[in-house]
């Protein structure tokens, strides 16, 4: 009997009405399991779907300090683009994104994956000549990406102002087209339901306070509320706190945390037919399938592990939108929330082997952890599996910020970090 129910999708929603019990069934672990996840997000559950259904590995259990879906996969802007600049960036991403197109019918469930193009704004001479080496490294290494003029994007995108008197006038875009959206939520249900027909455990409200290791060096286990789960392998895939919980087996990561925000307007009827983002103005949007614009900003300029943010760069993020789409200065935000996000250096992820045998590590996506969901999971899985990086991971190790082989991509949102 797996671990994970029906109650795990509805008790947050409609725990407090007076009509469902106060106390609600709560998942308890085995005493070991071959495989613990940290995270129950969409890159924890994800990979234990992947460690199930392709290297035949169920005695898995993904443990969260919160519900399923509850943290970073829940509180993002739901973009998907694999048009990074560099080499190894545009492998997994594109990876990511050749999984994206086909998961809802892998999982037998909608995640709502909608291929609308996500057009990136230039607005000065350096945005043209950047977006052009982006387009043409993009095309090297397989991934669709085109320059359109002001005109062209205008008519990709007619809510557009492309006047040449505004403060930053749009000179061009490169346009994605393969890229877009999907249900950030529905993709961790997707995974939870796939993963548990296969046998997997999914334990929530189980906080993890500590990696436990033998004398030899590797994994004994997690220390946990819920008291002491051993495993022979360990995996950590939680997002803005990877490096609080790896410091507890003593792994220092080269980590930042810093406060993500977004909003949403008041519900509209269709009128935003794409993904735009500015990088000049730092700010993108899209339209749900609900109706609400859905707005995301750059990072906080401080370090923290809150999910709020402050108010300030909402209202810089408002305005840059206003300015840019003229149309949408009466709309009303509904309401605004935060994230918290694992930065490195080099603005790459780390997934990969730790120096603690049996002790993986799976953090650092900043802003790109959503859109790369399906293909961190899939790699992850492979490494967890075979003791070895998938060929498309291996350049993400956390070996690098010692050779300094970096994966520089400081600009990768294509907003203000």
């Amino acid at each position: 009997m797996t671990r994970f129910n029906a109650f795990s999708l509805i008790k947050n929603t409609l725990s407090g009405h007076k009509n469902w019990p106060e106390q609600w069934p709560e998942s308890q672990p085995k005493s070991e399991y071959d495989v613990i996840i940290i995270g129950a997000g969409g890159h924890g559950l994800g990979a234990a779907y992947y460690l199930a259904k392709e290297h035949g590995i169920t005695n898995i259990a993904v443990i969260d300090k919160g519900w399923l879906g509850g943290g970073n996969t829940g509180r993002n802007t739901t973009i998907i683009r694999s048009n990074y600049l560099y080499d190894e960036s545009a492998r997994i991403y594109d990876h990511a994104l050749d999984l994206w197109e086909g998961l809802s019918q892998d999982l037998n469930y909608n995640v709502m994956y909608s291929n609308r193009g996500v057009l990136m704004l230039a607005h000065t001479v350096h945005d043209v000549q950047s977006f052009k080496r982006h387009i043409h490294a993009n095309r090297l290494n397989g991934v669709d990406n085109q320059w359109l003029t002001p005109e062209e994007a205008k008519e990709f995108c007619p809510p557009l102002s492309i006047s040449p008197n505004a403060r930053y006038p749009v000179m061009g875009a490169a346009l994605q087209k393969r890229a877009g959206t999907a249900r950030h939520d529905a993709v961790a249900w997707g995974y939870a339901r796939a993963a548990a027909a296969r046998g997997v455990e999914i334990i929530e409200n189980c906080a993890v306070n500590a990696i436990r290791r033998n004398p030899d060096g590797s994994v004994a286990g997690v220390d946990t509320s819920k008291g002491f789960i051993k495993a022979k392998k360990i995996a950590v895939s939680a997002a803005g706190n990877s490096s609080v919980v790896m410091d507890t087996a003593h792994v220092r990561m080269p980590l930042e945390s810093y406060p993500l925000q977004a909003l949403i307007s008041e519900p509209v009827k269709p009128i935003f037919p794409c993904v735009v983002m500015s990088n000049a103005v730092h700010a993108y949007i899209s339209q749900s399938d609900k109706g609400e614009l859905v707005i995301g900003s750059g990072t906080d300029q401080y370090t923290s592990y809150s999910q709020r943010g402050g108010l300030p760069l909402i209202e810089h993020t408002v305005a840059a939108i206003t300015e840019i789409f003229p149309i949408f200065n009466r709309m009303r935000m509904l309401r605004k929330w935060g994230g918290t996000v694992d930065v490195t250096p080099d603005r790459s992820a780390i997934l990969g082997k730790t120096p603690v045998k049996g002790l993986y590590v799976n953090c650092g996506w900043g802003t790109g952890g959503f859109k790369a969901t399906p293909g961190a999971a899939h790699t992850l899985a492979w490494t967890v599996a075979k003791d070895e990086p998938h060929p498309i991971n291996a350049p993400f190790n956390l070996e690098r910020f010692r050779s300094g082989r970096l994966i520089d991509e400081a600009a990768a949102a294509a907003v203000a970090h």
